[in-house]
């Protein structure tokens, strides 16, 4: 998709005498009193923004993924020997990469469309709705997307095997260099051991192999350059609204029990 945009046609001279433009005219220059630089654009020169394509479908396999990622530290011993505080740091840090490494190994693909802009007369007819209500939720861009989905279909072409995902996901989690932490000696070690493991398992695996595991773990690096808000925005935001995800996560990992997480599971329905 080119994401270059067409000559601007709000200037334009043909348009200069239209009614709607100027009304359209009137109402911007009213806005940009109040308005900071951000909101100082051209309509014709938006950013493309773009959306789920099928959201019940993506958004419910997005929460299962998300389900079982919180799953996953919840049943590791060495995670629950941590101090609160450092738990609630790995969390914030690691859910994004954890959470996109369930998508590869789930196999869960998703397709996006361009998010619609609204037309001129729409502006003009809401704008004074708009100022009593909260700013519009900022889109996820098609350059963000595609290079989220680059990433995952670089992990696809990995093949990992249940076991190097089970390690890869441990070595993830315990980031000794998360700031803050009050047992990143502790981490370390917990981080070297999974690696060791991920090693192990690649030999008898992969044994022509050699460059496996260097491959693997640079790979896993560029997991941790996606934000979250690209993530939260996309698969989330349509289910959970303006709630924290974060919050909710740790809600999952230490409020909820197993029998109350299944509506969670099932909260794109």
């Amino acid at each position: 998709m080119d994401v270059d945009c067409e000559r601007c046609q709000c200037h334009s001279e043909d348009n200069r005498t239209a009614i709607l433009y100027t009304l359209l005219s009137q109402n911007l220059n009213h806005s940009r009193v109040s308005c900071g630089p951000a909101h100082q654009r051209c309509l014709c020169h938006q950013r493309r923004t773009v959306c789920l394509r099928t959201p019940h479908v993506t958004c419910q396999a997005a929460s299962d993924v998300l389900v079982k990622t919180v799953s996953f530290m919840k049943n590791l011993p060495s995670f629950q020997l941590l101090p609160r505080e450092d738990q609630l740091l790995l969390l914030d840090s690691c859910w994004v990469p954890l959470f996109l490494l369930g998508l590869v190994q789930e196999m869960v693909t998703f397709e996006v469309m361009e998010t619609p802009a609204p037309s001129m007369l729409k502006k003009i007819l809401l704008d004074g709705q708009s100022k009593q209500q909260e700013p519009e939720r900022m889109q996820p861009t098609l350059a963000a997307v595609q290079r989220l989905q680059c990433c995952l279909n670089t992990f696809w072409s990995l093949d990992l095997s249940p076991k190097e995902y089970a390690y890869l996901k441990g070595a993830i989690l315990f980031n000794p260099d998360v700031p803050g932490l009050r047992a990143s000696l502790y981490i370390e070690s917990l981080q070297r051991e999974a690696q060791r493991a991920l090693q192990e398992v690649l030999q008898p695996l992969h044994p022509e192999d050699q460059g496996r595991f260097a491959r693997i773990l640079l790979i896993a690096s560029t997991l941790k350059s996606i934000r979250p808000a690209l993530i939260t925005d996309l698969f989330f935001r349509p289910v959970i609204g303006n709630a924290d995800i974060v919050e909710l996560i740790a809600e999952m990992l230490y409020e909820i029990t197993s029998r109350q997480l299944a509506p969670l599971s099932r909260m794109a329905l």
